[in-house]
């Protein structure tokens, strides 16, 4: 006979003493040199790096952060072995439908923090209250304030496992929908696929499956120049072969150096934003520091590797004759690391939703907040 689990409330509180160590590791920084060509090309730029932790250091306010985020209601939950933490903020309008919003890497349930308000209470932002949802935007377990330091690691499927769980044993939904784009698009679609009969549908902002090989034929030119793509990239993807063959290695040197941290994550922000050369055109100092102060404050950058190590190991693939068949919304926004063309998404989706973004990278919740809660309300309409 199983036990109904009760959440606790959770309110972030960092200590004084965690906050004074990063100042002092952050004084002590021993820079290393960079060789005179453009910077960015081989990494972090050492000029912007430099500015962002004198910033960090003298100016940056995480209380002020902690402030922000504790405006929301949030909640632990003791589910297999991890005491999961999640946002949960109710619905204001005569229908609220749940919405479970699940963020990747190297993010946080930071991204969120533009897009929980106008999507909880439309009217108060000037939308329709009828497009109002109950968010749920859950730290991925291994990330953040879901701890799984010193634990076994949970691989995709057992996330989206966790997550449908907590929608419906937890929280009593019988039917919701679901949101993601990185890891989180990945998990999105596992709930959508595993999930038929509680998964009313699935948005997400980025490919996260793709067909069976055998299935991979009369390519249109569009989805061959994509394919194409995928497979010239390489330059951007040696972050995921060291995260998914030596992790632990990794982590020795940026869970004890808040630098290495800012200067790993930041090169990602600035490569898959829709930045043009110019970080902070799309993200502030501020949002940026706040997203890499959840890594340092709950030292998770080591359990957050974990995905990319199941990713080379043990990844899960949809099978021959094998798709998501509940309805499917698609944002696509330009500077995606990895933007399909329409048909090959209809390939392995059940599509009824596309949108074509006139701007926007890969960090859209936190790049443009209201082109991405506009194409959720459009896409969830036909749902209600």
């Amino acid at each position: 006979m199983s036990t109904k689990v009760t959440p606790k409330p959770f309110t972030i509180t960092i200590d004084d003493d965690v906050l004074e160590d990063l100042k002092q590791r952050l004084a002590r920084t021993r820079w290393p040199d960079e060789i005179p060509e453009a910077p960015w090309k081989y990494g972090s730029s050492l000029s912007y790096i430099k500015e962002l932790i004198e910033y960090w250091e003298k100016e940056y306010d995480w209380r002020a952060t902690e402030r922000n985020l504790n405006s929301f209601a949030q909640y632990t939950v003791h589910l297999d072995d991890i005491d999961l933490h999640y946002i949960h903020v109710p619905g204001v309008g005569p229908n609220p439908m749940p919405l479970i919003i699940s963020h990747g890497w190297p993010g946080s349930v930071y991204e969120f923090i533009k897009i929980i308000g106008p999507l909880t209470d439309p009217a108060r932002y000037g939308g329709d209250p009828k497009d109002a949802f109950t968010v749920v935007a859950p730290s991925l377990p291994g990330y953040g304030f879901s701890s799984l330091s010193n634990r076994r690691r949970m691989n995709m499927e057992e996330m989206a496992d966790i997550f449908a769980r907590l929608m419906t044993e937890v929280l009593g939904f019988t039917r919701f929908v679901a949101q993601g784009g990185d890891w989180g698009a990945l998990i999105t679609t596992r709930l959508g696929f595993a999930y038929p009969d509680q998964v009313l549908g699935i948005h997400v902002n980025m490919m996260a499956a793709t067909p069976h090989s055998s299935e991979i034929t009369n390519l249109t030119a569009a989805e061959g120049e994509f394919i194409q793509k995928v497979q010239s990239i390489r330059d951007e993807t040696g972050y995921q072969y060291i995260q998914g063959t030596r992790p632990q290695t990794l982590a020795y040197g940026l869970n004890d150096s808040p630098v290495g941290l800012a200067a790993w994550i930041t090169e990602k922000f600035y490569a898959w934003t829709d930045c043009h050369g110019d970080i902070e055109s799309s993200i502030s100092k501020d949002d940026l520091l706040s997203n890499i102060m959840i890594y340092w404050v709950t030292q998770t950058i080591n359990s957050s590797f974990w995905l990319y190590y199941q990713l080379r190991h043990e990844r899960w693939n949809l099978q021959a004759g094998e798709r998501i068949t509940v309805p499917t919304g698609f944002a696509s926004f330009p500077e995606e690391i990895i933007s399909p063309p329409r048909e090959w998404v209809e390939r392995v989706y059940n599509l009824k939703h596309w949108t074509e973004m006139k701007s926007g990278g890969h960090f859209a919740a936190l790049e443009e907040p209201e082109a991405l809660v506009a194409d959720i309300r459009a896409f969830c309409r036909d749902l209600r």
